[in-house]
């Protein structure tokens, strides 16, 4: 019986890493930045615009400049 939790706790590791490895490699075209990471200035100066205006149609020139800053870094806004 020891064996065989032997034999499951060493399967068990390289399976779960292969499908790891499958499922979170990164394909050429995804960006290499986290997107929350990504134009803090722009993220900011939109989140501070829609929380005091509650408004986001008044907010609408830094959604776009926020939305043009992460198309820059390669994610799809």
């Amino acid at each position: 019986m020891s064996t065989t939790n032997k034999i499951d706790i060493i399967q068990h590791p390289s399976s779960s890493s292969a499908i790891t490895t499958a499922t979170h490699q990164p394909s050429q075209s995804q960006p290499s930045i986290k997107p929350c990471c990504a134009c803090p200035d722009t993220k900011k100066a939109r989140d501070e615009c829609i929380f005091q205006t509650g408004d986001e149609e008044k907010c609408r020139n830094l959604i776009e400049a926020h939305k043009a800053c992460m198309r820059s870094y390669g994610f799809d806004v």
